[in-house]
């Protein structure tokens, strides 16, 4: 019975996966992070709640120990002085499955009173939300049916939140050319690190 089960929740979630929308706005979200991390030398800054929270702090994380410089930044301690981080020259990434996540839509309000011409790339499963309206980049999930007994719990939507930050990762890593040798720079521990330099011997 639990093998049956596993079997339908892997085959849900792979499903969910392949049918992310793939559309040339990923190239646009590249594009725009080259332009200001890499060239204008701004910083990626995340956002999220909750689970989506969650996943864009995995993000950010993600993206700077392979070369793109990111914070995640929670949206409710942006309100008591943590919007401060933010200038001229970054670009946020927020992520919202419903697009509807108050504290998001208020942080999108806050920016643009700090920094005007503020470029929101967007992850979340609706084109229809007020948080795709404010987006300058929209990656739409698919908005998949959560796997969730209850059809409730972030499951399969963090799922392909997560593959979604994947695609911009390492489709950024090979606009800027993200080496073994740039990866031991900044990830000297663990096993990443021994294995990042056995890599970078060989290059």
């Amino acid at each position: 019975m639990i093998i049956d089960n596993i079997k339908v929740i892997l085959k849900q979630e792979a499903e969910a996966v392949l049918n992310i929308p793939v559309t040339p706005d990923y190239e646009d979200a590249v594009n725009l992070i080259i332009e200001y991390v890499h060239k204008r030398k701004g910083k990626l800054i995340t956002s999220g709640m909750g689970k989506a929270g969650q996943i864009a702090s995995n993000i950010a994380t993600t993206f700077s120990s392979t070369g793109t410089p990111a914070f995640f930044l929670h949206p409710s301690e942006a309100q008591h002085g943590d919007l401060g981080i933010v200038r001229e020259d970054d670009i946020m990434l927020l992520i919202s499955n419903s697009g509807k996540t108050r504290e998001l839509l208020e942080l999108t309000e806050l920016t643009k009173g700090l920094v005007p011409d503020m470029k929101f790339i967007v992850i979340t499963g609706y084109s229809d939300s007020e948080l795709a309206k404010r987006a300058t980049i929209c990656l739409l999930t698919g908005a998949p049916k959560e796997v969730c007994a209850l059809g409730l719990t972030p499951t399969t939507s963090t799922t392909v939140m997560t593959v979604i930050g994947d695609i911009l990762v390492v489709n950024t890593m090979k606009r800027i050319h993200f080496t073994s040798k740039d990866y031991t720079k900044r990830h000297h521990g663990g096993y990443l690190g021994s294995k990042s330099r056995e890599q970078s011997e060989h290059e």
